[in-house]
Order: C-alpha cells, then structure tokens, then sequence
C-alpha cells in the first residue's frame, strides 16, 4: 500500500518560489504563465492492512510532522 502527499502553501502565503518559477518560465519564452505556486509531493510506503486505519495514520504523520500546518494545506491518496 502507497500514500501520496501533496504538500502546498495556503492560499495568501506569498510563495518566493513560485514567483521565482513564474519569472523564470517568462524569461524563457513561456509568456502564458501567469503565476506558479511550488509545493511537494511525499510518497510513502506502508505495510499492507486497513485502508481506514492507514489513511488516519496518514493524517496524523501530515498533522505532526509532514506538512506545517499554519502555512500549508495537504492532501493525500492512499493507493494499492
């Protein structure tokens, strides 16, 4: 079994990162990008079992290590 974590700023909390890609895009010849916001993406194997107890132990490594929760929003999948 598989969780994948998609990890990426709220929206309102400026991104550096995503203006620096943006920019760079445009420098590039890329003039239809508008914005960018840059997150990350956490996967994550488990051990085979209950998908309803995975998934809430997902949250809770999301809720207190993963993500930083005052400042990014996290959604995740738990897959076969």
């Amino acid at each position: 079994m598989k969780a994948i974590i998609h990890i990426g700023l709220k929206p309102g909390v400026l991104d550096p990162q995503g203006r620096t890609i943006a920019r760079s895009l445009s420098h590039l010849g890329f003039k239809s990008v508008m914005a960018a916001r840059q997150g990350k993406t956490i996967e994550l194997d488990l051990e085979d079992g209950d998908k309803s107890a995975a998934e809430t132990h997902v949250k809770d490594m999301c809720e207190k290590l993963l993500a930083n929760t005052v400042i990014e929003d996290y959604r995740f999948e738990i897959v076969d």
